[in-house]
């Protein structure tokens, strides 16, 4: 069995293994850098580490503020990353069987984005593949933008 963190985006099921989640926040102080890509809110502070923050609903072209909006801080290439998502469902397992190779296009997504399509009664749960939300381009343009996103940036802290 699989077992996946299951939270909403516009309305859909997405879900991030949960060996992959440290923790699940709710909304924090963004501090806003310049010239990061529109998708990213800026960086947060959770006690003294400075972590990046994907919105993924601007990832995924959408574009829905939400009352219930948490933050998905998980480990993505050796990195701590915030996800900004609309809200936490709940932790699912599933079998292997009850997870499909996901089709060449989802509602828009690039297909690398994603590691599967899960099937869990009659409701279908995008499984993101966590390490392909930046691609190298990106990554090179946090770095950049203030080294938020080396290899030593999960020991950064504020002072």
């Amino acid at each position: 069995m699989l077992k996946f963190a299951v939270f909403k985006i516009a309305g859909e099921d997405f879900g991030v293994e949960v060996s992959r989640v440290v923790e699940i926040l709710k909304r924090q102080k963004i501090y806003l850098l310049p010239d990061l890509p529109d998708f990213f809110s800026g960086v947060i502070n959770i006690r003294g580490e400075v972590i990046p923050l994907l919105d993924l609903r601007r990832r995924f072209g959408t574009h829905t503020p939400s009352k219930k909006e948490r933050i998905l801080v998980v480990r993505c290439n050796k990195e701590k990353i915030g996800l900004l998502v609309d809200d936490i469902k709940e932790i699912i397992s599933l079998a292997r069987e009850e997870v499909v190779a996901p089709p060449s296009i989802v509602k828009g997504l690039k297909r690398t984005y994603l590691t599967g399509l899960g099937k869990k009664d009659d409701r279908i749960i995008i499984l993101l593949n966590i390490d392909n939300l930046l691609t190298s381009e990106e990554k090179m343009v946090l770095e950049e933008s203030g080294g938020i996103f080396r290899e030593d940036a999960g020991t950064q802290k504020v002072t």
